[in-house]
């Protein structure tokens, strides 16, 4: 097993005036290293503490609060190199700490989910937006504060659907993320009655920082008259090559252009400049979707530690998905759980490079228990049944 540990930070403070029970709340972050795919642009590399940091903010946090009720929070982050043994360093986790927030890929957790010391465990989802996870596949030990995959698209097609946009075309890279992500939008396109006329498949393997715009125009100019260009590209390989170099003049969405994330630096309503400029005091960079997953999922751990002053899994557990459990996430209304998969409800930003476009859900779309269940698998769409109800 090759896997580095390092502790961030632990605390234990009690009120000066008065003997103060202390509660201990170790928590793990458990991430699974992957070589990234070889790409034609290193503009944006992947940050090296990408969701590491947004736990390090909510973790001091937690501890401002933690002060003054006796509770003690502590941060040990293991890392496990690609090719190592995500069990094996899973297993030593859990010896030391039942509360684990989970940075790998989805097969991954489900085999962390699954192993029997973690049958008790209170596990976060922060990076797989796999459908699965939230249907068939889901563990009631594990709970989802990366937005799904599936409500990021959703509330793209939100937006697309407001502005009248409604004829589109697809370009999907070469890559199983592309595809997973190509197959989300389809399933968002049908979900409200938006059309897909044609697709392509990028197959292209020149440099396309020096032949721009002679290929993208060629390529994308047999496409059907539409509103918006799709593009499925996750991995960030050509998706910044094709706006303003397409055949016809049309906004571009999806992994580019306009696009949908859990948290955006653009977002500045509703405080969010205070949590984005504390980031940025902290790392030097801006606060990425990864980044506020893994914050949300320690900030409710402090908040349900708050609530019922206890560490213990099962209860956490049980508040974060009762009616009592709210979240401020900066996004203008209170996070809450689904009962359902355990999929943290939040509003999604819709951007472009500079500004936010909209928040979604987009008015006009309701539901009949809860407005963001308009985004991602409603309760009738999943498969989900290990949460019972």
């Amino acid at each position: 097993m090759n896997h580095a540990i390092r502790t961030m930070a632990c605390a234990a403070m009690l009120l000066p005036s008065m003997a103060v029970a202390q509660t201990d709340v170790p928590i793990i972050y458990l991430r699974a290293e992957v070589e990234q795919p070889p790409v034609l642009s290193n503009l944006d590399p992947v940050p090296q503490d990408l969701g590491l940091a947004g736990a390090a903010v909510a973790l001091k946090d937690n501890l401002t609060t933690g002060s003054f009720l006796g509770h003690a929070y502590a941060l040990e982050v293991m890392s496990v190199a690609p090719g190592g043994d995500v069990l094996a360093a899973a297993r030593e986790a859990l010896t030391r700490s039942q509360i684990l927030l989970l940075d790998a890929p989805a097969a991954q957790m489900l085999s962390v989910a699954d192993l029997p010391a973690a049958e008790h465990a209170l596990l976060f989802n922060v990076s797989s937006g796999d459908a699965n996870l939230r249907s068939g596949d889901c563990r009631k030990n594990l709970l989802h504060t990366v937005v799904e995959d599936a409500a990021r698209t959703d509330a793209l097609m939100q937006v697309l659907v407001a502005k009248q946009w409604q004829d589109l075309v697809m370009i999907i890279g070469p890559h199983p993320a592309d595809a997973a992500f190509a197959d989300a939008l389809r399933s968002s396109a049908t979900k409200f009655g938006m059309t897909i006329a044609a697709e392509k498949a990028w197959t292209f393997d020149t440099d396309l920082r020096e032949s721009t715009m002679q290929e993208i125009p060629r390529f994308t100019q047999d496409f059907p008259d539409h509103d918006v260009l799709l593009l499925a590209d996750p991995t960030d390989d050509f998706g910044r090559y094709v706006e303003h170099n397409t055949w016809l003049p049309r906004p571009v969405a999806g992994s580019d252009g306009l696009h949908a994330e859990g948290w955006a630096s653009v977002i500045e309503a509703w405080g969010a400049v205070q949590l984005q400029n504390r980031f940025e005091d902290d790392h030097a960079r801006p606060m990425k979707s990864r980044d506020y997953a893994a914050w949300l999922a320690i900030r409710a751990v402090g908040e349900a530690v708050t609530r019922t002053n206890s560490a213990d899994p099962a209860t956490l557990r049980a508040f974060m998905l009762g009616d009592a459990f709210q979240l401020d996430g900066f996004k203008g209304r209170a996070l809450t759980f689904r009962t359902w998969n355990g999929q943290l409800r939040q509003p999604i930003a819709v951007v472009n490079a500079r500004a936010l476009v909209a928040l979604a859900p987009v008015d006009g779309f309701l539901h009949q228990r809860n407005e963001t269940d308009s985004l991602g698998l409603d309760q009738p769409e999943s498969g989900c049944t290990a949460f019972g109800g």
